[in-house]
């Protein structure tokens, strides 16, 4: 829709864009990018008020678009009449080369159609005239914002504004500048002062508005849009808007009433529909919803969100949703949401062979369709696997996207171990991971393993808060104890794995080398720890941290400093672990070149956790998961047990579904060597060897 007009404009086509942008705009009226372009068809064919119009249009459509503001700012030049205004500067330069108003407009000029090198030409010979006038730094300010500098832009427009605190074409150079850097509130003051000054002008309401949203001041917001929202040639967009404000406030029957008169006009517009049930939801409203989708749907029975609404106002599965939902496919017989909510229905009441129907006759009307897909693939893998993976190696093959690939691949993998292809599905997650070994941290340096030199443990002393540290290897599923401990409300700080990790010292890999070098005093370590709680918001109270490694060098610090933490160690068969490890990741992205050096250094994580329980180097606890299995329940009472405390876990709490217990057992021949290298601390852990 977009391309023939953008094609005239770039040709310089002036008649044929803006018949391009005619007849886009005859079919969707309501789109602000063909208003946009249809502005700027129409400068180019010389009609720069009804340039202007385009962009009010455009305006009313989407009011909170800062750009189309900064578009129309430029194209009003101060309410001069650009057609008049082009001759005669024409006929001022011809006169006299050197009056200095003829050039500062002429250079707004070449701003407003984008001739930026033009701009700064005739800026500069502004400036040879009167090089301290605030519009020449008006003129160089605009030019740096458009080129993106906004720091350059700011400084010199507020200067500018120092030296003429009243002119428009500074005032809103300043503001949009503001805009830039973010300084909303500044950008209000500018525009705000804008407005005292013009009044009549919409549009500049609408802009205050927007940055007084973007503050959070909704209630000032709706307040200033109100009375734009009720003129007569208020746009569609803006009564939405002024809706939405409203709802954004807390005022809903205010909201609704904004709302109702935007969903008559377009019921069918997505973001409208979605605020009026926003607003009815909270009214509790239910009935007036349903009348007003109902006659809604008798205007539009072609639109696929009206019957979505429409159908979310019924208790799902239930007579009456069921209602709905033959007519809707009666109205759009291949509609694919419809389909979708049909076939959904068939699986919320245990008629899954009917919603695999549906999903295979999707996938005929939409090929490759991804929900569709998978809904056959889990038909199959429940009933052949084998037939399953090699539906999931032809969508492999059909994939673009590099990461829906991937997701493939991973699922392939799953599939190969139920269809009883062990060899194939550990290759299979073997490759995912060496294919991303440079995008995974590496692995920890292990310390070797010492002997009975640990420094004393100290006493607690009384009123000191606990300390509860987690950490478990890859594949123990340690992530379940988190799960478990957020869902009975546990603080548990889990930044360490979050996009701005604490910067403590129990987070730097470096940190086991600086302890055995002496580098590093223990005791400044701890006090570099519990300085950095408060900051991740455990000031108060016990702390539960989860930690991102651990190595049993870290004992000289805390058994001296920290004797009051307590370590939570979850641990399953290690060679369960690898293969979790394997086939689902872990919650810290350690690289897994291979699964021999995975073992290898896993062996090494498990030994030392062997000697902390042996010589009981430490308060602690091994939590073995692999005797849990897929009860969260169970494993809160692990916690209660392990804390002596009542735990309350909510209902509802589903773990994601992994390998079974003993599934190594299956992969002994794809997976040997790295086994062989794990059997030894298996069995100081208590597993059998077979």
């Amino acid at each position: 829709m977009y391309e023939p007009i953008l094609d005239a404009l770039r040709s310089g086509t002036p008649a044929e864009a803006l018949a391009a942008a005619e007849q886009a705009l005859s079919t969707d009226p309501q789109d602000a990018g063909l208003h946009r372009l249809h502005a700027a068809a129409l400068r180019l064919n010389g009609d720069r008020d009804g340039a202007v119009a385009a962009l009010d249009r455009a305006i009313g459509l989407t009011p909170e678009d800062a750009q189309l503001h900064l578009e129309r700012a430029g194209a009003l030049l101060d309410g001069r009449h650009l057609d008049e205004a082009q001759a005669s500067l024409a006929r001022a330069i011809g006169l006299d080369p050197n009056q200095f108003p003829a050039y500062v407009v002429k250079a707004q000029l070449a701003i407003v159609r984008g001739d930026l090198e033009e701009a700064e030409r005739l800026g500069r010979t502004a400036a040879r005239i009167a090089p301290n006038h605030p519009q020449v730094a008006a003129i160089e300010g605009v030019l740096a914002l458009r080129r993106g500098d906004a720091d350059r832009a700011l400084a010199i427009l507020s200067h500018a504004a120092s030296l003429a605190p009243d002119d428009p074409q500074v005032l809103h150079g300043l503001g949009f500048a503001y805009l830039a850097k973010g300084h909303l509130a500044f950008a209000e003051q500018a525009f705000t002062a804008l407005a005292e000054r013009s009044p009549d002008q919409p549009t500049l309401q609408l802009l205050i508005a927007d940055l007084l949203r973007l503050q959070s001041r909704y209630a000032e917001a709706a307040d200033r849009i109100a009375p734009v929202a009720q003129r007569e040639d208020a746009g569609f967009g803006v009564r939405r808007w002024a809706g939405e404000l409203e709802l954004d406030a807390g005022r809903n029957d205010r909201a609704l009433s904004l709302l109702r008169e935007a969903f008559d006009d377009q019921p069918y517009d997505p973001r409208t529909l979605n605020a009026i049930m926003e607003a009815w939801r909270r009214l509790g409203a239910v009935d007036d919803a349903r009348q007003s989708l109902e006659t809604a749907l008798a205007k539009h029975p072609q639109q696929q969100d009206l019957w979505r609404a429409r159908l979310v106002l019924e208790p799902f599965g239930e007579p009456s949703a069921l209602a709905v939902l033959d007519r809707w496919q009666q109205a759009m017989p291949e509609n694919l949401a419809a389909l979708e909510a049909r076939a959904a229905v068939h699986d919320q009441l245990g008629e899954h062979s009917q919603a695999e129907a549906i999903a295979e006759r999707i996938v005929e009307l939409s090929p490759g369709d991804v929900a569709a897909e998978m809904r056959i693939v889990q038909g199959l893998t429940e009933r052949d696997p084998d037939a399953a993976a090699e539906r999931i190696e032809r969508l492999i093959g059909q994939a673009v996207d590099p990461a829906a690939k991937r997701e493939l691949r991973q699922l392939l993998g799953r599939t190969l171990d139920l269809a009883a292809q062990p060899e194939a599905a550990a290759a299979t997650w073997a490759e995912l991971h060496a294919e991303v070994v440079d995008q995974r941290l590496p692995f920890n340096t292990i310390s070797a393993r010492s002997g009975g030199d640990w420094p004393a443990m100290s006493t607690i002393a009384e009123g000191t808060r606990g300390i509860l540290l987690l950490w478990g290897a890859p594949g123990s599923r340690v992530e379940r104890i988190a799960q478990v401990l957020g869902a009975v409300g546990a603080p548990l700080l889990v930044d360490r794995y979050g996009p701005q990790p604490p910067t403590d010292p129990m987070q730097r890999y470096g940190t086991v080398e600086e302890l055995l070098a002496g580098s590093l005093d223990p005791a400044f370590l701890i006090k570099m720890y519990r300085a950095a709680l408060p900051a991740r918001g455990a000031a108060d109270g016990p702390v539960f941290d989860w930690l991102l490694w651990w190595d049993n060098a870290l004992l000289r610090a805390l058994r001296p400093y920290l004797s009051e933490a307590f370590l939570l160690i979850p641990i399953r068969d290690p060679r369960d672990m690898l293969l979790d490890w394997l086939a689902s990741g872990s919650p810290t992205p350690y690289a897994l070149p291979t699964p021999e050096d995975g073992a290898r250094w896993l062996a090494q994580c498990l030994d030392q956790i062997a000697d902390l329980h042996e010589g009981n180097l430490f308060p602690h606890n091994l939590v073995r998961l692999d005797e849990t299995g897929e009860d969260a329940g169970a494993i809160a009472q692990i916690i209660a047990d392990t804390l002596r405390v009542q735990v309350s876990l909510p209902g509802g709490i589903a773990m994601s579904e992994r390998l079974g217990n003993g599934r190594w057992r299956a992969y002994q021949g794809a997976l040997g060597e790295a086994f062989a290298l794990l059997a030894p601390v298996a069995k100081r852990l208590g597993y059998p060897l077979a």
